[in-house]
């Protein structure tokens, strides 16, 4: 699967690094809440699927320790360079069988929604797991909210949304579920799990939320351009207002948490 066949946002291009930045501010407060209540500890042997940077592998690896194991997969591993007590494998959870058995937990986030094979992904994550073992999937669901700027007061909101609209049908063009996320529950639920529970975190303004928004807008222009979404005038105009701080209150989608026991 090539870059310009699958994944909209290339982990190789340099912005790609804010992104993930910006996603562990953002995201990483409620995993680790989620990951923390299911009593990850020492002795653990977890799965970090379609890792991306570095934080949550690095998370997992302390507090697992030096009993543990903590496998981070990726198509592309380019970001997970020097992780201590991390094994990083080059790994396409479409297409790939598990890297590991008998795991405790599997966790991913921000995955499967790109992933076109998202049943043979799913039942590839479940297999790997020990009896009792842990599933959490973390995905957003950009149909239950679909605008940048919620409050749309002005043409600077009304341009947010406008590229915010174009993102969204690039993504899907490429075969990205826009409404992935609320169907967690029973996806896992079908998959035979126990004690399925879900909730979702929608953070509504930030600098992260500006953060993610600059960098993804400045990594797809070329493609919204070529789409015919917006002119390059108009995205250096989006660009601009978000620097000047006119268009304060940027969202993101809601971020659906479902988690299950094997």
């Amino acid at each position: 699967m090539t870059s310009d066949e699958g994944y909209l946002l290339d982990n190789r291009q340099s912005q790609a690094g804010t992104r993930f930045t910006a996603l562990a501010e953002l995201f990483d407060p409620s995993t680790f809440r989620h990951l923390d209540r299911l009593g990850v500890g020492p002795g653990w042997r977890c799965w970090e699927v379609g890792a991306g940077g570095v934080s949550v592998p690095a998370w997992l690896a302390e507090r697992v320790g030096p009993a543990g194991q903590v496998i981070a997969t990726d198509i592309d591993t380019s970001w997970l360079d020097g992780l201590s007590g991390v094994q990083v494998r080059r790994h396409d959870v479409g297409s790939d069988d598990p890297p590991g058995t008998g795991l405790d937990l599997v966790h991913a986030r921000l995955v499967l929604t790109h992933v076109p094979q998202r049943e043979r992904a799913l039942a590839s994550m479940v297999a790997a797991l020990r009896p009792g073992g842990w599933l959490v999937l973390e995905d957003a669901d950009p149909g239950l909210q679909p605008l940048l700027c919620p409050d749309e007061s002005g043409p600077e909101q009304e341009l947010a949304n406008r590229l915010r609209r174009g993102f969204r049908a690039l993504m899907a063009g490429r075969d990205a579920d826009l409404a992935f996320g609320r169907t967690l529950p029973r996806l896992l639920r079908d998959q035979g799990l126990h004690d399925v529970g879900a909730d979702a975190y929608f953070p509504i303004t930030g600098p992260a939320c500006t953060a993610l928004e600059v960098a993804t807008v400045e990594q797809i222009r070329g493609r919204l351009v070529d789409g015919g979404v917006a002119t390059g005038a108009e995205i250096d105009e989006h660009l601009a207002n978000i620097a000047a701080g006119r268009v304060p209150d940027l969202a993101t989608s809601p971020m659906i948490t479902a988690w299950g026991r094997v």
